[in-house]
């Protein structure tokens, strides 16, 4: 599994960590197994190209003891670490903003100390996990493309590794994990999935399914070099806003540059699969229909603007 791991490192990060003359990847440790697997591989690979961080939202009790816990493994190991907290209390759809806080506070840690790259413990099951519920969402080819191996600074190294062999990597080293109870929560859908995953027929399996969300991702990037080839011309500034020329082009090109004529009138707009499966009925039927601050109307070309202030749409 070492060497499974070290080549996914090297390809990862452009280059061999080993060779790295200070730290230049951070390791986000949680205590899990998973995390605590990356730890003891990428100690085991590099030992001098790596820090290591826990991030404590202040969200358990246990979590205080938790960073500690990984505190005590990195000093024993000669692992520079840190444990994070977020300022303000984690508020709202807590699995979301947790999310939000912890790669906020891991991006930072990361500029503070001249870090590269940020590795997070991700794994096959995960993909597996996170294929499941976005075709369950209705998600489209770029939600299963399933999870990126790199993502700008964040880089996943143990996707190819199942939660078995991350488990008995810490089994081998003597390191008892600890467990977060939220992992039993079945009011979390990743919870729900892999409870129903246990009780599922063996052909569900983590690695076969690695080759599927591969080639789902190879589309998508298929299917985003067409639509950036295409841009030029079918997707005009003009004074008002953008105009798009739809005509003759497949549905999915389609939906992917209008995606992208949102995005050059406002640069923050992340519409959802529905929103963009809506507008499209709308605009194909010649209509016309607000996404966010933006007005898009249908016809031979669609038009992308800046919607009137509410009020005025009538005079």
């Amino acid at each position: 599994m070492l060497p499974l791991f070290v080549d996914s490192a090297c390809r990862l990060t452009g280059g061999n960590p080993a060779m790295a003359g200070s730290p230049c990847i951070g390791l986000a440790v949680s205590g899990g197994p998973d995390s605590l697997a990356l730890l003891l591989l990428a100690h085991a690979a590099f030992p001098k190209a790596i820090m290591a961080a826990t991030v404590d939202h202040g969200l358990r009790p246990e979590a205080a003891d938790e960073a500690a816990f990984v505190a005590e493994l990195c000093a024993e190991r000669g692992i520079a670490h840190s444990i994070l907290r977020p300022e303000a209390p984690i508020t709202g759809n807590i699995q979301s903003a947790a999310r939000e806080a912890r790669y906020q506070l891991l991006q930072y840690w990361a500029d503070t100390n001249n870090l590269n790259w940020i590795a997070t413990a991700h794994h096959a099951d995960d993909q597996l996990e996170t294929l499941l519920m976005r075709i369950a969402r209705g998600s489209g080819i770029a939600g299963l493309s399933g999870i990126r191996e790199r993502n700008g600074r964040i880089i996943r190294p143990l996707l190819e590794l199942t939660k078995a062999q991350l488990l008995g990597i810490c089994h081998e080293a003597g390191v008892v994990p600890c467990e977060d109870p939220s992992n039993a929560n079945e009011d979390f859908d990743r919870v729900q999935v892999r409870n129903w995953l246990q009780s599922a027929p063996p052909l569900m399996s983590a690695t076969r399914i690695a080759r599927t969300v591969a080639a789902l991702r190879q589309s998508h990037e298929a299917l985003e070099w067409m639509a950036a080839k295409l841009e030029p011309e079918r997707l005009v500034a003009t004074e008002q806003g953008a105009t798009l020329d739809p005509s003759g082009l497949p549905i999915e090109l389609v939906r992917r540059l209008l995606i992208r004529a949102l995005q050059s009138q406002d640069s923050g707009i992340t519409p959802r699969g529905d929103t963009i499966d809506r507008a499209l009925e709308t605009l194909q039927s010649g209509g016309k229909m607000t996404i966010g601050d933006l007005l898009c109307s249908g016809g031979s070309l669609w038009r992308i603007q800046p919607a009137p202030p509410r009020g005025q749409n009538h005079h």
